[in-house]
């Protein structure tokens, strides 16, 4: 039996399948149509508000400050490109459905980190895939410049179901800034992510997500960090979602580092369950998770953090922190540590929380109105992680966090 027929017969059985965490989905309550073409336009083709919205994300729709760029609106692949420099070094940028017809190798990446019969999201990804992005960085290139993604959704009642591959080959370095929104207001995102960090690689891996009140999201991605490699993630929520379930895993070789940010803002009556799985597999890896909630509305946010140590030598440190804005908001910290070595050390600190009264009065007292100082609270409290990002990702980033702290004073 061929590997893509197994894979197939796999995601069959696990069709109905329902995810170990948050709430489960009715998965005929949307329409997957066929896959679209794959298109050689440019961004300034796109309607104005499809750019509008790609920007509220952080994608440079000029494509001023980047290297290249992945768009997918739906089912069609708008644009994939990279500069000439890059490709002529070996650099690609294309559909993943291209990469699997154009280059043998990389069967070999694809459902290796994450299992197709995880559940039921895994298996619409592979029985109704509908492209995604296929990123690959040669040995010893470093893309200094970020390269950018977005997944884009316009039509109402669909499945987006992506997967996408990374490769960072060994000493090479990548940027990758990624934005998912809609202009729908119900549908459902499925995005398979695997990345492959090789020796001494480094890739930081940004991902600023607007969706809308009656949308669902199911990412689900795994991380695989070779010897000496390095792994920084960072993900903004900025927007009333209807639920968000995501806990990828990072799995840590020797002398490996990973740096996992998760920034979150649950609005109406948000369901988020999200979280990261850190496994520190080899002798002298460390990492830290870092998860901060803002909470308000009705919202429920649960934060989840498992550090695994399975190797001597190894340090990690969790940290799950939420600020409640509501009588009406829920939320839980769920920190796991699990160590298989004496000579392992981890940490975690968690804690839930509103805003300090006298704080806020302080802030009043220095001629704030409430709303103003409710939003300087919320800036400060989740102004965390920035530190690892490279200067020319942060300024997306910052925007994005002052757009949280405006969101939450209403």
């Amino acid at each position: 039996m061929s590997r893509f027929k197994s894979l197939r017969e796999r995601a069959l059985k696990a069709i109905e399948r329902p995810p170990e965490h948050g709430p489960d989905l009715d998965l005929s309550e949307y329409r997957i149509e066929e896959p679209g073409y794959v298109k050689e336009e440019k961004l300034s083709d796109l309607p104005s508000s499809v750019l509008e919205k790609a920007a509220s994300v952080g994608i440079d729709v000029e494509e001023s400050e980047v290297s290249g760029t992945y768009f997918q609106v739906d089912y069609e692949v708008v644009r994939r490109a990279v500069v000439e420099r890059l490709r002529k070094r070996g650099v690609v940028v294309m559909s993943i459905i291209e990469a699997l017809r154009k280059y043998d190798w990389v069967k070999d990446y694809y459902w290796r980190a994450v299992q197709v019969d995880t559940d039921k999201y895994t298996a619409v990804a592979e029985l109704y895939l509908r492209h995604g992005y296929f990123i690959y960085v040669p040995p010893v290139v470093k893309v200094e410049e970020p390269i950018q993604a977005c997944l884009f959704v316009s039509c109402n009642n669909i499945a987006q179901p992506v997967h996408n591959i990374i490769i960072v080959d060994e000493g090479s370095e990548l940027n990758l800034v990624t934005g998912c929104v809609t202009m729908a207001n119900k549908g459902l995102h499925v995005g398979v992510s695997e990345f492959y960090v090789k020796r001494n690689a480094k890739l930081t891996f940004t991902m600023i997500h607007g969706w809308a009140p009656r949308f669902d999201v199911r990412p689900r991605a795994a991380v695989i960090v070779e010897e000496g490699g390095t792994f920084i993630g960072y993900y903004v929520n900025l927007q009333n979602v209807k639920s968000l379930q995501a806990e990828p895993k990072i799995v840590l070789h020797r002398n490996s580092t990973s740096y996992y940010t998760n920034i979150i803002i649950g609005k109406g009556r948000s369901m988020i369950d999200i979280g990261a799985v850190l496994i520190f597999e080899g002798e002298g890896s460390r990492g830290e998770l870092t998860s901060r909630s803002i909470i308000d509305d009705e919202s429920t946010v649960i934060m989840r953090g498992t550090l695994m140590a399975k190797a001597p030598r190894v340090r990690g440190h969790l940290e799950c922190k939420g600020l409640l804005l509501s009588d009406k908001a829920r939320g839980e910290a769920i920190p796991v540590l699990n160590s298989l070595s004496k000579e392992a050390e981890l940490t975690h600190e968690a804690a839930l929380g509103r805003i300090s009264e006298e704080e806020l009065l302080y802030l009043m007292s220095r001629g704030f109105d409430e709303e103003e100082a409710t939003s300087l609270i919320v800036r400060g409290f989740i102004d965390v992680g920035i530190s690892n990002l490279p200067e020319k990702v942060r300024p997306s980033v910052i925007s994005a966090l002052d757009l949280i702290s405006k969101l939450a004073r209403g």
